[in-house]
């Protein structure tokens, strides 16, 4: 995997020393439901994911490039709701205590760079769930474009079936 950096940022793979982070974010009532996930319940939980995230190519550690501490996550991940190779789905999800720095926009600008540069995606999918504000606002300054509303689209962690805000960028040859 490869390391990217930032003005204020690092991504990188994640570490044995972003456990406690990871799972002091990953146990958020405000972080998880937003992504998609259920609050970790435990830390057995969060060493569970961490070692997911460090086998998985295009998953980055969000990490402050002023002292390595870890804010979040973000991947290019397969977007199984389209039929294309050359596409991803951008994902990302921060510490709350970081929400309302720019910081998802920045580690988000230099994935889409990636993706497009270096693995030569065609375009880059994104969804979130109609109440999520935040993260639309984020796609919005990022450029993407809104394509439309998936009806009945995913299934929340607690059951509730719910509609996704189906966004994408595509790359300029």
């Amino acid at each position: 995997m490869r390391k990217i950096e930032t003005k204020r940022l690092i991504l990188r793979e994640f570490e044995e020393k972003d456990l406690d982070a990871l799972y002091a974010f990953g146990s958020s009532k405000n972080v998880g439901p937003m992504a998609g996930w259920a609050p970790y319940e435990s830390k057995r939980e969060a060493q569970t994911m961490l070692r997911a995230f460090r086998m998985t190519t295009e998953v980055w550690a969000i990490a402050l490039r002023e002292n390595d501490e870890f804010i979040g996550n973000i991947g290019l991940y397969f977007d199984e709701k389209r039929s294309v190779d050359d596409v991803r789905m951008l994902g990302y999800a921060l510490r709350e205590e970081f929400w309302g720095n720019g910081f998802a926009k920045e580690a988000a600008e230099a994935v889409i760079e990636y993706g497009f540069d270096k693995m030569k995606l065609d375009l880059i999918s994104a969804y979130v769930y109609p109440e999520n504000e935040r993260s639309k606002r984020v796609l919005e300054k990022l450029g993407f474009a809104f394509e439309g509303r998936m009806r009945l689209a995913s299934t929340k962690w607690n059951g509730e079936v719910t509609d996704d805000l189906c966004y994408s960028i595509v790359r300029i040859p």
